[in-house]
Formats: structure tokens, C-alpha cells, sequence
């Protein structure tokens, strides 16, 4: 990660220069209103240059009907860019569930989020994404298409208010254009086909370098939202799964493997039966849904003949017939700039053998459900390039283990504790130089427990870690560093089965995030919150 400083700045500047305000004395309850939300997060580093910003979305939320228009790109910052940068703004009142948000440009999705549930009052929040990967796409004219779906009507009365704006910063002096994918190409032909999606994509016959990005969250709020608390069918529990929780995103080319993940739990701001959890502090992920990306480039020298080739994207572990995931896919291709046609094949393809093991048990009266599962891929491909021979090496390890526990068919207390891996090794090497090496380690982790007491009083406790080290190298040389911890802990307690003004809820909440990168660059902040009132919120790298 590069100038942590200058993101660290850049966190100061949008915050105002100074720390907010922070609640005197929380209320010693929830009451109608509460904070606006927020993350720790740190803002998008924007550079010091030129810059134009365009609005694409703007509308009122309130059914489910797509909202749709054309972005032109701004006239007064024609490109090229040196980063691009997506805000979104949100308003709403009332009363309203938590909604899911979907933004595409030129068909591309460019954009996932979660909405946070709001107070009677009102709230406002705000989220910043780095779109700069998808500059080829926002260099033309390009149809928009968002929706937010939602319901309203005389109990759900929040509309959701929404514009979304792109600005671009020109790549002047220091600051120079960025180095992104020749081509962002949408699925042509997509459609669903069970838990799975496919589609057809043609590459540049001159492509050298080929990605996918999967935008795959389990949604709607049945049991896929919450897949990883699902359970093998024999054994009674209100989300049955012959597979248990264990999931797992394949990508196949052409009916071949291409590419494994872990889809790691996305908590959305009514997660765990417990909305007063989320209200001014999101889990890791709700606000920004971050995409998997696997890198194809292995098999770009089979796709360069100028036909179409079939993508595939699937779920492993999902009931036949059951809804809940979503899997929006592009395609970005990098073109070797001095030729006119690369040509290659595999040289290994290589695919483990699936290990999912799931064992239940009575353990001092709670019904205990254990998991391990693991999968691992290693390929490689040559291409023939402008600059002679190169060879990439893809290898992915993946694995899940977690224990499940709850008690009686009341399924009361119900809790879990799980741990997501995804590690990527990808090794790009020529003739007569040292290959470069990137590795990414990636880790989840969930612990929570959902008890509900004779007084009918519901208590939710959870901590949620996300968190990432990447390291690209070239021989003995590191060309960048950095480490993610992205730490949420929090408690809430409501009456369940009376009217809100009864409900006598009280709930606690911390983020700590840090952020570290080269150079001994650090970013660190940590937000509290107490009864929907914010506590704490520092700035600080331990």
C-alpha cells in the first residue's frame, strides 16, 4: 500500500481536521434516534491534482424498480486518469429494514453495499470506493443501472435518498495515469443456471494478462444469507444442508477449474437477529462488498482466438433449487502493446481433491456440529509475448473450519465459531530475470452467540476479524507490503414481542481498524459506541 501517510491525512481531512464530537453521556438505552453511521476505515487517498466530478445516481429509493440513466464522462477531465473515486450518500427516516444495493456501469458492476436501518429521527451516511481499476469503461459513454429494493408502506416508511458521484483526478506532474486493465468486459449471454452463473466472454487476441472479479454475497435472508450456520439434513436444525456450511466460489473456463475462494460472511446491518448491533457501527464488509478476483491469466493463451468462451461461476455446497447467492462477474484483460496476437497454453492444471468433513454430537446438552474443510489449485500456463516467453503460475489454497452449537429444537442459546483461509500464490516469471511473486492471506473470523432468556430478553454477542497480508516480491526485493486488521466487537440486548418503545435495548459496539504498509506507514482508528452514541473515536497506530 502506497503513502499510508497521505490516507491517513486524507482520513484527518474528512473527518474535518479533528476527532467528532462524542456523546457527553450515552443514553442509558436506545431511543428514537442515534448517531449517523460510520466505519474506521480510512477514506480514499486522493491525489493533489486537477479534478471533475460527475453525479450518475440520483433517486429516492422507495419500491423495486431500477433506477437508470447515462454517465458521459466530464469534458474538463478527458483522461488520462490518475485515480477515480466513487462516493455514495445516503438518506433516510423512519423505519425500514436493511436493503441491498447494486450499481452497474456499461453493465458492469462497479458497486455492492448494504444500507444501515435507520432511526426515527434520521440518519446519513456515506461510502468511499477506489474505481480506478474500472477507468477503460468510464472512458466512453456508458449506460447506469442501480437499484436499491425496497418497501414502503405504513409500517416501512424509510425511503431511501441516494446519489451516487464519480470524480476523476487528472494525472498531472508526479502524478501519473494509472496503470489499469486495457478492457473491462461484461458477461455476455449471462444466466442462471441453480446456485451457478454463466455466461460468455471474448478477449483481445493480444491479451497477456487476464482477471475475473466475482461480486458473490448470500442474500435475501433465508438460509443462504446465513449459510454458515447450516447443518447436514439428518440432524434437525431450521437451515438444512446435505453439504453443511462448508462454500466455496469456483470460476471454470471452458468446463475447467480456474479458480477457488472462500466467500467469506457478509453481516449486513440486520444481521443475527439483532439490528441494534449495527446501527451506528456496519460489520466488516456491509457498507463496501468487496469482490473476489482470480486471476485467469494461466488460460489466456487458449481464449485468444477471437471466439467466445464459456465462464462459469458456482457455489459449491448449495441445496439444489435453494436462492440467496449473488454473482456478478466481469472480465479485465491487459493487452501486450506490441503485438497483434498472443499465443500460449497450459502447462499444468492441477486440482485437489475436495475435503469437507462435517460431525455432530451431544456435548454437555448442546447439539455440536464440527466442520473442517480445505481445497487447494495450483496452475500454470505459458504465453508467447512481444517480449518473448512468459510463464504464470496460479496457486490457491482455501479452507473453512467452525463449530456450530446450539441447544434443544428451540435452537436457544445458537452460536458458532468459525475460521475462513484463502491464500493466493500467484508467480510471474521470463527468461533472464527474477519471476515476481504476489501472495495474499486472507482470514475471517466469527464468534457469536444468539440466546434468548425465559424473560423473553434477546442478547447477541459477536466479534468479527477480517484480515489481510499481501506481499509482491522479485527475487530478494519486496515491492510492497501490507497488513489489515479490521476488528468488530459488540453486545446488544432487546425485549422481544412488544412494542419498540418497550423494548428497553441497550447494545455496545468497537471497531479497531489498522492498516499498515511500506515503509513503516501506518493507519489505525478505533470507534466505540454505546447505546447508538458514539464513545470513542481515535486516531492511532499501536
Amino acid at each position: 500500500m502506497k503513502r499510508l501517510s497521505a490516507v491517513f491525512a486524507a482520513a484527518s481531512l474528512a473527518l474535518g481536521g479533528m476527532t467528532p464530537a462524542l456523546a457527553a453521556e450515552p443514553p442509558p438505552e436506545f431511543g428514537t434516534d442515534w448517531d449517523d453511521p460510520r466505519t474506521a476505515a480510512p477514506a480514499v487517498e486522493k491525489p493533489a491534482t486537477s479534478s471533475c466530478t460527475v453525479k450518475i445516481v440520483d433517486e429516492k429509493f422507495d419500491d423495486f424498480t431500477p433506477y437508470t440513466s447515462t454517465f458521459t464522462p466530464p469534458a474538463d477531465c478527458p483522461g488520462p486518469w490518475n485515480k477515480v473515486v466513487l462516493r455514495m450518500e445516503g438518506k433516510v427516516q423512519g423505519v425500514q429494514y436493511d436493503r441491498l444495493g447494486h450499481l452497474e456501469v456499461g453493465g458492469v458492476t462497479i458497486f455492492k453495499t448494504s444500507t444501515p436501518e435507520p432511526s426515527r429521527e434520521g440518519i446519513a451516511w456515506s461510502v468511499e470506493k477506489d474505481v480506478t481499476a474500472y477507468a477503460p469503461l468510464l472512458s466512453r459513454p456508458q449506460p447506469v443501472w442501480m437499484l436499491i429494493g425496497n418497501v414502503v408502506n405504513d409500517t416501512y416508511t424509510g425511503v431511501l435518498d441516494v446519489q451516487v458521484y464519480l470524480t476523476f483526478y487528472k494525472a498531472e506532474g508526479r502524478y501519473k495515469p494509472a496503470d489499469t486493465a486495457s478492457d473491462v468486459i461484461p458477461l455476455a449471454n449471462p444466466r442462471r443456471e441453480g446456485s451457478a452463473l454463466l455466461g460468455e466472454v471474448t478477449v483481445p487476441r493480444n491479451t497477456e494478462r487476464l482477471m475475473a472479479e466475482v461480486y458473490a454475497t448470500g442474500s435475501g435472508g433465508g438460509c443462504e444469507e446465513f449459510w454458515y450456520f447450516t447443518v447436514p439434513a439428518a440432524v434437525p436444525y431450521s437451515c438444512p444442508a446435505d453439504a453443511g456450511p462448508y462454500r466455496e466460489v469456483q470460476i471454470e473456463v471452458d468446463g475447467k477449474v480456474a479458480g477457488i475462494a472462500m466467500p467469506f460472511p457478509h453481516v449486513y446491518t440486520g444481521g443475527w437477529a439483532n439490528p441494534f448491533l449495527w446501527y451506528v457501527l456496519p460489520a466488516p464488509r456491509a457498507f463496501d462488498i468487496r469482490p473476489i478476483r482470480f486471476d485467469l491469466t494461466p488460460f489466456a493463451g487458449l481464449l485468444t482466438d477471437g471466439k467466445p468462451h464459456q465462464l462459469a461461476v458456482r457455489v459449491l455446497g448449495v441445496p439444489e433449487g435453494r436462492p440467496g447467492w449473488e454473482l456478478p462477474t466481469q472480465v479485465f484483460a491487459w493487452r501486450d502493446p506490441h503485438g497483434s496476437r498472443v499465443l500460449g497454453g497450459l502447462i499444468e492444471h492441477r486440482i485437489g481433491t475436495l475435503a469437507n468433513d462435517s460431525t455432530v454430537a451431544l456435548v454437555d446438552g448442546w447439539n455440536q456440529l464440527d466442520t473442517q474443510g480445505s481445497h487447494h489449485l495450483r496452475i500454470s500456463g505459458a504465453l508467447w509475448t512481444s517480449h518473448g516467453w512468459v510463464v504464470t503460475t496460479v496457486e490457491q489454497s482455501v479452507s473453512n473450519s467452525s463449530m456450530h452449537r446450539w441447544m434443544g429444537d428451540a435452537e436457544n442459546p445458537d452460536g458458532i465459531t468459525a475460521t475462513w483461509k484463502d491464500t493466493s500464490t500467484v508467480t510471474v516469471g521470463g527468461l533472464g530475470h527474477f519471476p515476481t511473486v504476489s501472495r495474499s492471506e486472507k482470514r475471517f473470523t466469527l464468534d457469536g452467540l444468539i440466546s434468548v432468556s425465559p424473560q423473553n430478553r434477546l442478547t447477541t454477542t459477536i466479534t468479527l476479524h477480517d484480515e489481510a497480508d499481501e506481499r509482491t516480491t522479485r527475487g530478494p526485493r519486496t515491492l510492497e507490503h501490507r497488513e489489515l486488521s479490521d476488528l468488530y466487537t459488540g453486545e446488544a440486548a432487546y425485549t422481544l414481542g412488544v412494542p419498540r418503545a418497550q423494548r428497553n435495548a441497550v447494545g455496545t459496539s468497537t471497531q479497531r481498524y489498522r492498516l499498515t504498509g511500506d515503509h513503516h506507514t501506518c493507519y489505525g482508528r478505533a470507534i466505540s459506541t454505546r447505546n447508538g452514541f458514539v464513545t470513542e473515536d481515535t486516531q492511532r497506530c499501536d
